[in-house]
This record gives C-alpha cells, sequence and structure tokens, in this order.
C-alpha cells in the first residue's frame, strides 16, 4: 500500500514560478520511479516528467523542459515539481504517480492555474 498525497497549488502569474510537492508514504520499497502528470480542461492526462529514485536519473517533457525541475528532499519521502517561467498552457491539474511491478498509485491532484 502507497499513499500519494499533492499540494502547493494555487493561481500565479504567467512568468512566475511555482513549487508543487508529493508526499510519499506506506509500503514504497518497490516504487523506483515517480512521476508527474497534468491534465488540462478538455484534454487527456499528459506525461510531464520523472525520476528514478535509485540513482536520481530525471526526464523531462519536452513542452516543459528548461523550465520545470524535480528535486526530491534527503529521506526521499516529498518529490517536488519547481516550476518557473510558467505559461499559460501550463493550467492543469497536476498528479504525482508511483510505479512498481505491476502495480501504480495516483495522488488526488492539486490545481494550477497561470492568470495572465
Amino acid at each position: 500500500q502507497v499513499q500519494l498525497l499533492e499540494s502547493g497549488g494555487g493561481v500565479v502569474q504567467a512568468g512566475g514560478s511555482l513549487r508543487l510537492s508529493c508526499s510519499v508514504s506506506g509500503r514504497t520499497a518497490d516504487m523506483d520511479y515517480m512521476y508527474w502528470y497534468r491534465q488540462a480542461p478538455g484534454k487527456g492526462r499528459e506525461y510531464v516528467g520523472e525520476i528514478r529514485r535509485s540513482d536520481g536519473h530525471i526526464d523531462y517533457a519536452n513542452s516543459v523542459k528548461g523550465r520545470f525541475t524535480i528535486p526530491e528532499d534527503n529521506a526521499k519521502k516529498t518529490v517536488f515539481l519547481e516550476m518557473n517561467d510558467l505559461e499559460l498552457d501550463d493550467t492543469a491539474v497536476y498528479y504525482c504517480n508511483a510505479n512498481g511491478v505491476g502495480t501504480e498509485y495516483w495522488g488526488p491532484g492539486t490545481q494550477v492555474t497561470v492568470s495572465s
């Protein structure tokens, strides 16, 4: 059993920054990959980025590369999504995902709204 909870969403002006957090608890030993996804109004859920917790390998979608980063706390209990130079198209509900062998978990999501 794994529990994920996103936080840190809100309203920010275009060009601003926002940091999202994903708290991780439960039996997470097999959950090596952590992902961020987002879902904009009227669109499907889209990949944002990932971190491989065993060695810190990180990758990003092309749409956010160079603007977003995925830090992790020292205890590996929280995964962050640091968002910079936000654009109107970044408005979405952001979700944290954990993957193991044959198992995945989702948090409930947190809303990010970028205003002009």
